[in-house]
């Protein structure tokens, strides 16, 4: 009968960390289309107390739901090919298109502020209006004698 001692266990199975290897790197999930759409078809077939269980079994996310419901709709989502389950990546906009964007979001927000001013000032008036009105009546009417 052997007896093993630690430095034989250590012999058996190096440790990466004492051979000089780095540690392994975790690999991002990728998702095929058609589990895409199965694991959306069963969400929204399940009734709102098995939605989170489903999740949990596939350790997913509920934006990955979200996420793949609007590329189903968008028809993104087709279901077939392989190469259809390599994410695509993002069309780069140029500098242009950044800046236009940023100032529509701005003229929006600038417009949203402008009509509350509008809004406020109007009320202003009203209370103004309605002070003089309160005012004049007040001087028309005698004091009173007890």
């Amino acid at each position: 009968m052997q007896v093993s001692t630690p430095s034989d266990k250590q012999s058996e199975s190096p440790d990466p960390a004492s051979t000089g290897d780095p540690a392994p790197r975790p690999t991002r999930r990728a998702f095929s289309p058609e589990y895409k759409l199965a694991m959306v078809a069963e969400y929204e077939n399940a009734v709102n107390g098995a939605k989170g269980a489903i999740l949990r079994r596939e350790g997913l996310y509920s934006s990955h739901i979200v996420e793949w419901t609007h590329a189903r709709d968008a028809g993104v989502l087709t279901g077939g090919s392989a190469e259809s389950a390599v994410p695509a990546k993002r069309v780069k906009r140029s500098a242009e298109q950044v800046e236009l964007e940023k100032l529509r979001r701005r003229n929006e927000k600038l417009e949203s502020d402008l009509k509350k001013t509008r809004m406020a000032l109007d009320i202003m008036g009203k209370a103004h209006a309605l002070l003089e009105e309160l005012s004049e009546s007040t001087d028309d009417e005698p004091p009173k004698t007890s």
